[in-house]
């Protein structure tokens, strides 16, 4: 990717991550529940708007696909080569908490890989950018994986969405585990960072809540598999779910 173009997308995050905070350090959320009982707040709309607006400013133009903005004919999408995938704000039931842990995620896909993603955490002031073949970044430094094999594994789990199957799969390792409890896309990106060991994820998660992590993680030297072994893909299917996956180094 050229240089300017990154430069572009880390302040698109920027800018998303400034509309979510105006609202964050305000009284008034607007917290709605969408079909699938998810929360939708004024927050996920405003970094939606800004962020779409942005990506259709760049010199380079491809499709956009947001949570906010997901209805789109599969019969159109599964021809998409190229394509933009956004969550504006990934972990809002962490945002509703407010205790910090949610992103903005932009991630471009391409072929059903992500080849490029920028994860910002804007009440951390955190911002994560992974590009295939160069390397991923950390407020400007390198980050990569930790390949070490300690005796007590860390392993990153949600604070929102326990899962007994997640349980079942850590004691069938037969290892010491500790678990580092972490909201939204952070918990891939620490990972990334070498500080956790593994992520597995037995439970329902979309396709944007995970790829400009994924992005990050691969461009840091880890891996996102489904349980079998195989890579995680995208816009593959008619549905944004993703298969259960392991993120790892």
């Amino acid at each position: 990717m050229e240089h300017t173009l990154l430069k572009e997308l880390e302040k698109i995050a920027r800018d998303a991550g400034a509309a979510i905070m105006a609202i964050y350090q305000s009284e008034d959320f607007d917290v709605q529940l969408k079909g699938d009982d998810s929360p939708l707040t004024k927050a996920d709309l405003a970094a939606h708007q800004v962020i779409v607006d942005g990506l259709r400013k760049l010199n380079v133009q491809y499709p956009i696909i947001s949570e906010e903005s997901a209805d789109i004919d599969w019969e159109l999408r599964k021809h998409w080569h190229r394509y933009w995938l956004v969550d504006p704000l990934d972990g809002t039931k962490e945002f509703i908490k407010r205790n910090g842990e949610f992103t903005v995620n932009i991630a471009l896909i391409e072929r059903g890989q992500p080849i490029l993603g920028v994860v910002y955490a804007p009440d951390l002031d955190a911002m994560y950018i992974g590009e295939r073949d160069k390397g991923a970044r950390l407020n400007g430094e390198a980050i990569t994986v930790c390949h070490e094999s300690p005796q007590t594994l860390r392993v990153v789990g949600s604070r929102s969405h326990a899962s007994q199957e997640t349980t079942d799969w850590l004691e069938q390792l037969g290892k010491p585990y500790e678990m580092v409890p972490m909201g939204s896309s952070l918990k891939i990106c620490l990972v990334a960072e070498g500080k956790a060991d593994v992520y597995p994820r037995l439970g329902p998660t979309s396709e944007w809540d995970t790829a400009a992590a994924h992005a990050v993680l691969t461009a840091a030297g880890g891996s996102v598999t489904t349980v079998d072994g195989e890579p995680l893909l995208y816009n593959q299917k008619e549905s944004f779910l993703n298969p259960y996956f392991i993120a790892r180094p």
